[in-house]
């Protein structure tokens, strides 16, 4: 009999990236989320878990418990968590500088490497994987015992050094095939114990999946992604046009209003450009020269551009992100990452490369990789596609967790001819300056 591979996961949003680990051969014991129905979706997809639904930070202890109860004093063969990023993502205004501990020390969030530290030292797992944004590497924080200014993963690093070796990298994993722009940092450490260590030093090696030279040199396209698809087109035009029957209610857009739907439709196709960039009077065809004209010098008409009336009357461009708002995806390219905004055009790239309309949810879904069969239970109907978009949005892609859930399989099984990341590949030595400051 086939040994089964055990895991518990922490910070569990909707399980879509603990399926590409389940998918290599790990069965969850235990998955906890903060909110319920995200756990409620996990549950769905990963029926042999028992869910702990809460605050991690008062949770933790009943997620040890309820380990125990599974699997006694028998260790979990890894430990996944994906605490939230928002306190450190980029896309966050109002955060301070990153080397700031103060101001990182105002979202509790940024400590939440507290509640790892806690489940680590009670279960020993043979190993643990950390993911979040780059900048997890090197926000600043304060210890919570020095009160010294430290990175979240460092202080996690420091809590574990006498059990684990830790192993960085920081990545686009477009890299790894998947169809977007998603650089994410992560932490993977491995137990002193274990044989594997001892085979990746001998082989200058780290537990990361290697990089395939096919998708580091030409990945996936967010064209070739939607093309093969099949999903039939949408038009944002009107409500009738802006969604299917079928597809389980997710393939569906909003519809905009015509000045809106007009603006989006003069971005020429397929190109990555943006609304900002409509330089065309609608009325009398002049080209206007000015990028921060509202309106035509020639006929006075208001140009198809991000635009605000004002209470006097007057109008002026809106004051958002020229290089990511109202932006179309550049079709040859991989997609520009998927967040937790996919359903508006005024902050992420989230417009559509040649349709004149956002991705669909399931559009999203499929450039995160999640598997087609991924269920969503009454989630739509109960709580809006909102929900679902967010979910989606804060996945780690399955593909890549696949493939590194095989590396970590491997090395349990002390597999010689093991494929892994070298220690010396750039995207190690990056993650590695981040951690030290360099």
């Amino acid at each position: 009999m086939a040994r089964l591979y055990r895991g518990v996961s922490l910070f569990s949003n909707c399980g879509a990236g603990d399926l590409g680990f389940r998918k290599s051969g790990f069965r969850f014991s235990v998955m906890a989320e903060l909110c319920q129905r995200r756990l409620d979706v996990c549950l769905l997809n990963h029926p042999e878990a028992v869910g702990v639904v809460g605050d991690l930070r008062e949770t933790w202890p009943l997620v040890v418990e309820r380990y125990r109860n599974i699997a006694g004093e028998q260790s979990p063969d890894l430990l996944c968590a994906c605490p939230p990023c928002q306190g450190m993502s980029s896309a966050r205004p109002g955060k301070g500088a990153y080397n700031d501990p103060e101001a990182g020390s105002r979202d509790p969030r940024n400590l939440l490497v507290t509640v790892i530290a806690n489940v680590a030292v009670a279960l020993k797992p043979r190993f643990i994987v950390v993911e979040n944004v780059p900048a997890f590497l090197t926000r600043k924080v304060f210890h919570p015992e020095t009160h010294k200014p430290i990175s979240a993963a460092r202080l996690l690093i420091e809590w574990l050094k006498d059990q684990y070796e830790v192993f960085s990298m920081t990545s686009d994993l477009s890299d790894f095939g998947v169809p977007q722009s998603r650089k994410r940092a992560f932490l993977t450490f491995v137990r002193r114990d274990l044989p594997a260590l001892s085979l990746l030093k001998e082989r200058r090696l780290t537990p990361f999946p290697s990089v395939s030279k096919k998708f580091s040199k030409h990945p996936k396209t967010v064209a070739e992604v939607l093309e093969k698809s099949g999903l039939p087109p949408l038009d944002a035009r009107s409500k009738e046009l802006a969604s299917v029957t079928g597809y389980r209610g997710l393939h569906t857009v909003p519809a905009w209003t015509e000045d809106r739907y007009r603006m989006v439709a003069a971005i020429p196709k397929y190109t990555g450009r943006s609304a900002w960039e409509n330089n065309i009077c609608p009325a009398c065809g002049k080209h206007i020269s000015d990028e921060e004209a509202v309106v035509c010098e020639t006929c006075g008409h208001l140009l198809m551009r991000p635009i605000v009336k004002l209470n006097d009357g007057s109008y002026r461009l809106i004051r958002g992100f020229k290089t990511s708002s109202y932006r179309r995806m550049k079709a040859d390219a991989p997609a520009s990452t998927i967040t937790t905004a996919s359903g508006h055009i005024g902050s992420d790239i989230t417009i559509h490369p040649w349709q004149n309309r956002l991705l669909s949810p399931l559009e999203c879904a499929i450039i995160q990789t999640f598997p087609r069969s991924f269920r969503w239970g009454d989630t739509l109907k109960k709580y809006g596609v909102t929900s679902i978009r967010e979910m989606i949005g804060e996945a780690v892609p399955p593909l890549f967790t696949e493939k590194h859930g095989k590396t970590l399989r491997s090395l349990l099984c002390e597999d010689v001819n093991i494929k892994a990341m070298p220690e010396d590949d750039s995207r190690v030595k990056k993650a590695i300056d981040l951690l030290l400051n360099k």
